[in-house]
Formats: structure tokens, C-alpha cells, sequence
């Protein structure tokens, strides 16, 4: 099949398929390591409203450093921890507490806390 058909055939079936331009760098990132693609050719696909990326290219895998780690599983970091104490003016169990049940997202346990008040 020709490119010509198969794309009038995605066209009928709900498919759409386009190449994200000007990628300079894709990269993935795992709780211990990073898969970077600096040369990356990218294509999305929808279908049925769910999008799909695909990445072609040579992936470079590389360790991460343990500033960028996040915390143990059911831990929090103590640099979290200072950060929500310092925005939000709680305790350190208040800060733990609602990084545990924000599962780790400072953010967000900001949020909650300033919500909470």
C-alpha cells in the first residue's frame, strides 16, 4: 500500500498522524536514570482522542544525580520538606503529612495546606 492510501485510510478511520517539529531533545526519566534522544524525530498520532508520540532517534541513557531522585518510596525529601515550611509557615510533621498524601508533590501539599486554613 502506497503512503497516499494508507494515510486517506487513518483519514477513515479517525487517525490523525503529524510530525512535531523542531525537537531538540527528548528525554525520559526514570527513578535512577535518563534516556535522552538529542536527535530526535517525533510523530504524534491521535486516536480516538488519545494521543500517541513516537520518538526515533539514538537514545543515551545516563544515571541520575541524587539531587534529582525523588524521595524513597514512602519518604519524603527533607528539601520538600523545608520548601511546603517555608511557603506555607506549618511544622515539619504538617509538611511531611501532606507531602506523604500529595505523594510527594510540594506543590500541592502546598495547596492543601494553604486550603486547610
Amino acid at each position: 500500500m502506497n503512503p497516499k492510501q494508507m494515510k486517506a485510510m487513518m483519514k477513515r478511520m479517525g487517525i490523525t498522524q503529524e510530525d512535531v517539529v523542531d525537537v531538540e531533545e527528548v528525554v525520559i526519566r526514570t527513578r535512577t536514570k535518563e534516556i535522552v534522544f538529542k536527535d530526535a524525530e517525533v510523530s504524534a498520532m491521535t486516536v480516538q482522542g488519545q494521543k500517541t508520540f513516537q520518538i526515533v532517534g539514538t537514545p543515551q541513557e545516563r544515571p541520575r544525580s541524587m539531587a534529582e531522585q525523588p524521595a524513597e518510596e514512602g519518604g519524603v525529601s527533607e528539601e520538600d520538606v523545608k520548601l511546603v515550611m517555608s511557603q506555607t509557615g506549618c511544622t515539619a510533621a504538617q509538611a511531611k503529612k501532606a507531602l506523604e498524601e500529595t505523594d510527594g508533590a510540594p506543590a500541592e501539599a502546598i495547596l492543601k495546606i494553604m486550603a486547610s486554613r
